[in-house]
C-alpha cells in the first residue's frame, strides 16, 4: 500500500520536472533568437526594439540574469550608433539600470564588470573634454578588474585595448600597449569556451578591427 501511495507523488514530480525543462528550453530558444538578432543589429531602432524585447523577457524571468545583461548590451550598442550626444546619457542610464539588475542575480561575473566599463567608456564620448578624466579612469578600472577576474575574457581585453588606443591617440603617445592588448584579445576570441549557449560572444570584430589598425 505504501508503494501505491508513493506513485502519485512520483508522477507529480515527473510532471513538474517536465514543465520546468520545457520552460527552460523555451527561455533558451527565445533568448538565442534575440541574442543573434542583437549581434546582427545595425541601427538605433533595431537595438531599441531588442532592448525592449529583452526587458520583457527579464520581467517574465526574474531569476535569469542573461535577459538583463543583453538589455544592457543593446542600450550601450545603441549609444555607439546614436549621432545626437544629448540622447546618449539616457540610453546609458537605461543600460546601467539593466546591468545592475543582472549583477544582482549573477554577482562576481567578469562579463558584468567589462560591460560596466563599456558604459563608462561611452560616457566619455558624450563630451570627451569635460568627461575624459572622470570616466576614462572608471573605464580603465572596470576593464582591468574584469581581466583580473577572468584573464580569458576576450571582451574585457578588447574593450581595454579600445580604451588604451583612444587614450594614446588623444595624448599623441605610443599605441604599442593597446595593439598588444588587441592581439591578445583576438587570440582569446579564437580559443574562447562559452559556459552556455547564452554566454556573451560579442566583440571579436572590435578586437580584430583594432588589431588591423596596428599592422
Amino acid at each position: 500500500m505504501k508503494n501505491l501511495n508513493i506513485i502519485p507523488l512520483i508522477i507529480g514530480l515527473l510532471v513538474f520536472a517536465a514543465q520546468f525543462t520545457f520552460a527552460n528550453d523555451k527561455y533558451t530558444e527565445i533568448m538565442q533568437k534575440n541574442i543573434e538578432a542583437a549581434y546582427q543589429a545595425k541601427s538605433v531602432e533595431e537595438f531599441q526594439s531588442l532592448a525592449n524585447t529583452f526587458h520583457r523577457i527579464a520581467e517574465a524571468e526574474k531569476t535569469k540574469w542573461e535577459a538583463f545583461y543583453y538589455e544592457a548590451y543593446a542600450y550601450v550598442m545603441m549609444t555607439n550608433l546614436e549621432k545626437d550626444p544629448t540622447k546618449k546619457d539616457t540610453m546609458l542610464d537605461a543600460s546601467l539600470k539593466a546591468l545592475e539588475a543582472a549583477k544582482a542575480l549573477q554577482p562576481g561575473e567578469s562579463e558584468m564588470v567589462a560591460l560596466d566599463g563599456f558604459i563608462h567608456m561611452m560616457r566619455v564620448t558624450v563630451d570627451p573634454a569635460s568627461r575624459g578624466q572622470q570616466y576614462s579612469g572608471m573605464a580603465f578600472q572596470s576593464f582591468n578588474k574584469a581581466v583580473a577576474m577572468n584573464p580569458e575574457n576576450p571582451r574585457a581585453l578588447a574593450l581595454l585595448a579600445q580604451m588604451e588606443f583612444g587614450t594614446a591617440k588623444f595624448f599623441g603617445s605610443s599605441t604599442a600597449d593597446a595593439c598588444a592588448t588587441a592581439a591578445k584579445a583576438v587570440d582569446k576570441f579564437e580559443n574562447q569556451k562559452p559556459s552556455s549557449v547564452l554566454s556573451p560572444m560579442w566583440g571579436k570584430n572590435m578586437a580584430q578591427s583594432l588589431k588591423d589598425k596596428c599592422q
